[in-house]
């Protein structure tokens, strides 16, 4: 019984602070209809490590969709703080983004930031599970870098939710 009771604690405390939150803020974008994304705390009790999941994209769903949720979550939760935001697809981990940046996310994007600039320089900041580098950060003439940038957003977003057997 005891056990029982910490679980619903848990649950509800996950639901309370991350996982409603999100979901009302991404409710409010009727664009939003064509991905479903959770947020929760990893393992349901480590506060310092955020789950931003994908767990469904329909087919007419874009990376610049499933990008805007993104954005819109880390704006919800932009009064909290992460050491870890762990992009996964289905329950399984694809990426991890540092905490300072998530939130440094959130709060551009409240601020009416260039959502297109957001995103084309989200992948330099985006790490491998082992916390490499997971794409590289591109100098030289505008055009090249641009080109070079929006090609990491779409293998980004292949490698996090288009394709299920990505690692």
């Amino acid at each position: 019984m005891g056990l029982a009771v910490v679980a619903a604690m848990v649950a509800g405390w996950n639901l309370a602070s991350v996982t409603l939150p999100v979901a009302r803020a991404l409710d409010q974008d009727p664009a939003n209809s064509t991905v479903h994304v959770v947020a929760y705390h990893r393992a349901l009790v480590l506060p310092g490590t955020l789950v931003v999941d994908v767990w469904g994209a329909q087919r007419t769903a874009t990376p610049l969709d499933v990008l805007r949720v993104l954005l819109q979550a880390a704006a919800a939760l932009n009064e909290h703080s992460y050491d870890t935001v762990v992009l996964a697809y289905r329950g399984a981990p694809r990426f991890i983004l540092p905490g300072f940046y998530f939130r440094q996310l959130g709060h551009d994007y409240g601020q009416g930031q260039n959502i297109a600039a957001l995103i084309r320089t989200l992948p330099q900041n985006v790490r491998t599970l082992d916390g490499g580098a997971a794409f590289e950060t591109w100098t030289g003439g505008m055009l090249g870098v641009l080109d070079r940038q929006m090609d990491d957003v779409k293998t980004l977003s292949r490698r996090w939710w288009m394709d299920p057997h990505s690692s």
